[in-house]
């Protein structure tokens, strides 16, 4: 029987944990994140907390400011620089 992929909703909360968790081991506030990416950090925070549709030009220069690749955001391997499998 198929399994129905997870909802976007769901995705863009793992998205937002894989980024806060890799964002706190690398001791960066999101105020420098924002200096790296160019993104305010309304949009960080709502992004680390699901609650936004993030573009994919924002992913981008996230996963680039945190030394990763963009893939790497919608895994669900462990990350082994501060991610963490998610359910």
């Amino acid at each position: 029987m198929p399994v129905d992929p997870p909802s976007w909703a769901i995705t863009c909360s793992r998205i937002g944990g894989r980024v806060r968790a890799r964002r706190m081991y690398q001791n960066l506030t999101q105020e420098k994140l924002r200096e790296l990416t160019g993104i305010s950090v309304d949009t960080i925070g709502r992004i680390e907390r699901g609650s936004h549709d993030p573009k994919v030009s924002q992913l981008h220069a996230i996963a680039q400011a945190l030394e990763m690749e963009l893939a790497d955001l919608f895994s669900d391997e462990p990350d082994a620089k501060g991610g963490e499998p998610r359910p």
